[in-house]
């Protein structure tokens, strides 16, 4: 599959239809209180970058965002359309994302997702993260799964 990712602004409808798809995703999953969402305008403040994946007629596919904290970066808002999951499309967002926390000089990327979202762990094992204890200031559940990889 061809796609490419850009830095993008979430106030777009096609990236309002993926943030919806991963909300009504983690709904399934998660029970309300240990949900950890951004809404989009969250996301199109001004210590969130966002990268849109789009396919080769331009359709919205994919989404990630990196976003500032003092020490860390996060990687936040994380999804893949289900039609194209399996080609590798969350680790070449997730890649984008640790390109721009490196030139930013963040020595460390956590993040924070849900226990039970075995996709989502996979992609972020095979991109070098490591389980940790609860990172800034998400509270650990039997819901929650935290991740760290050192930069340096």
């Amino acid at each position: 599959m061809s796609f490419i990712i850009t830095s993008e602004s979430p106030l777009q409808d096609d990236v309002r239809v993926l943030v919806q798809a991963l909300n009504e995703f983690t709904y399934e999953l998660t029970p309300a209180e240990f949900r950890h969402h951004m809404s989009v305008e969250q996301m199109a403040a001004a210590d969130t970058s966002v990268f849109v994946a789009r396919d080769a007629g331009g359709a919205a596919i994919g989404m990630g965002a990196l976003r500032r904290h003092e020490g860390a970066g996060e990687v936040k808002r994380m999804f893949v359309s289900p039609a194209v999951r399996g080609g590798g499309l969350g680790g070449a967002i997730l890649s984008e994302i640790e390109k721009l926390a490196r030139a930013e000089g963040f020595s460390k990327l956590v993040l924070e997702t849900g226990s039970n979202f075995d996709a989502a762990k996979r992609v972020y094992a095979r991109a070098g993260f490591v389980t940790c204890d609860a990172v800034l200031d998400y509270p650990a559940s039997p819901w929650t799964a935290f991740y760290e990889k050192e930069l340096a």
